[in-house]
């Protein structure tokens, strides 16, 4: 079985120091749980931007940019910038910071119904910013909150926009997406092409469970404070404490944890 690649997602668009102290707001913050994940086993850093001020989720560039610059400088890890629409949903907003070259970047192929709002991706704006990441070379990860956005993909494939092998993402356990289920997890894995890679990623409370059936089934895991803010119920974790829980469980199970370089490799980047 394929070593496992880790993602660490430190910081998303919701949690807030008020929830938790332990989540990077600041550049200087989350280039530091970079480093500190990386040496814990983390391969991949889903990168999000705050506005350090008010704590709020950001689209502005040169935020991008310092946490970018300072990831790259400091650590090996495989860079992955959201173009999540929490901070903005236009076009404009979404795409500026995919100037910045990152090896990957998340692309959600369909809307979603959030808790309290609608993350709207309108076939025309997951066809633009697609064609951007073709443009500089970087490879997405495709983000599967629900099954028909597999297919979406496939059509974005079909007319040349994004190119094979994939890589997926499946977001389990949202309120409004899909249900975390072991049944749901092995439905999406079949209905993937047989070449492309996966990740889970669980919130809240199912992170972990969504995990080890993940390291089981061959795909990958993503753990962090942008999915749950608890180590366990009413304990609070950080973000390297996500990733060395999980690289205990898949030593555990008997699979070896890939470093950065290797994780290029399963991926196809190099």
């Amino acid at each position: 079985m394929e070593k496992l690649i880790i993602t660490i997602a430190p910081t998303g668009s919701v949690p807030t120091k008020k929830n938790t102290p332990h989540v990077s707001i600041r550049p200087d913050e989350i280039i530091q749980t970079g480093i500190l994940c990386e040496k814990a086993g983390a391969s991949i850093i889903h990168i999000h931007a705050r506005n350090p001020v008010d704590e709020t989720a950001s689209t502005r560039f040169s935020i991008f940019k310092e946490i970018y610059q300072g990831l790259k400088q400091e650590t090996n890890l495989i860079l992955q910038i959201s173009t999540g629409g929490r901070a903005g949903m236009a076009y404009e907003q979404r795409s500026e910071r995919l100037s910045l070259k990152p090896e990957m970047a998340s692309l959600t192929t369909g809307s979603v119904n959030f808790p309290s709002s609608v993350y709207a991706n309108s076939p025309d704006l997951i066809n633009s910013l697609a064609l951007d990441m073709k443009t500089h070379g970087i490879k997405p990860e495709i983000e599967v909150f629900d099954v028909s956005m597999i297919q979406n993909a496939l059509d974005l494939v079909e007319k040349d926009v994004i190119q094979t092998p994939l890589h997926f993402d499946f977001v389990m356990g949202l309120k409004g997406a899909i249900p975390a289920t072991i049944e749901n997890l092995v439905h999406l894995k079949n209905s993937i092409p047989h070449d492309s890679t996966w990740t889970v990623a669980g919130i809240g409370a199912f992170q972990l469970p969504m995990c080890v059936h993940a390291i089981a089934m061959g795909g990958h895991v993503r753990v962090g404070l942008e999915d749950c803010i608890y180590f366990s119920k009413g304990k609070l974790a950080s973000n390297q404490q996500f990733v060395d829980r999980i690289v205990q469980t898949s030593e555990i199970m008997g699979r070896k944890i890939a470093t950065p370089d290797e994780a290029r490799k399963i991926l196809g980047l190099i």
